[in-house]
């Protein structure tokens, strides 16, 4: 890379975006995309951070030559697909997922954190969940399993998916202009990845308060001993 951008790892290697990205290319990224929206596997890879370096790359003009433009739409078509995919899958496997054992790939816990959310917010969650890592690929499999509206759904899918796949992306390419960014790139993308995973701490502290009054609403009192008032 040119000596004015050199962007740093920020996870494991496999997962570095920029790695991904010069590996893999354009066909990488859409079929990451594609996996992480709505792939039960597909929940650990770096959709954020890579969309976001995707649309710096393309503002450096390194490994991505293709205009903003299209590379925007071919990421929202793929996230899209992979929505859709992810809710047909929920809506033919149904409660018996709810069913499906614990493996190194397969967390029932993240499930039940997109059930929470999609309980919570309702069709919206289509679009939220998209700027949730883990719970974004899980949530269009729960709205196949809840059987929501399909027309419903593909609308929302669409617009979360433009959203998302649109604001990250242009996001990345114009800030990667600014030379304050380009200069603390490292900072940026460790703080992008700090702000997708916030939410999902933000829910965890909420639920082991909530978890933690029920269990004192709950104790019973212990039984008192003779003589004692």
């Amino acid at each position: 890379m040119s000596p004015s951008l050199a962007l740093p790892a920020v996870g494991p290697g496999f997962l570095n975006p920029e790695w991904l990205i010069s590996t893999f290319g354009l066909v990488g990224i859409l079929a990451i995309v594609f996996a992480e929206s709505g792939l039960l596997i597909g929940f650990f890879f770096p959709g954020d951070s890579l969309l976001f370096t995707a649309g710096l790359l393309v503002a450096d003009g390194h490994y991505l030559h293709q205009p903003l433009w299209l590379l925007c739409l071919l990421v929202v078509v793929a996230a899209v697909a992979g929505d859709q995919v992810g809710y047909l899958f929920g809506k033919r496997v149904g409660p018996s997922l709810f069913r499906r054992p614990d493996s190194r790939l397969f967390k029932q816990q993240n499930v039940q954190r997109a059930r929470n959310f999609f309980a919570r917010y309702g069709a919206r969650s289509v679009v939220l969940a998209r700027f949730v890592p883990i719970v974004r690929t899980f949530t269009p499999v729960i709205a196949g399993v809840s059987r929501m509206r399909y027309r419903t759904f593909v609308g929302y899918n669409v617009l979360g998916g433009a959203l998302w796949g649109t604001g990250v992306t242009v996001l990345g390419y114009f800030l990667g202009q600014i030379g304050f960014v380009r200069s603390n790139i490292e900072f940026i993308l460790i703080g992008i990845v700090l702000l997708s995973v916030l939410p999902i701490g933000v829910q965890l502290l909420r639920s082991r308060r909530r978890a933690g009054r029920s269990d004192h609403r709950t104790e019973v009192p212990r039984p008192a001993r003779a003589g004692e008032r």
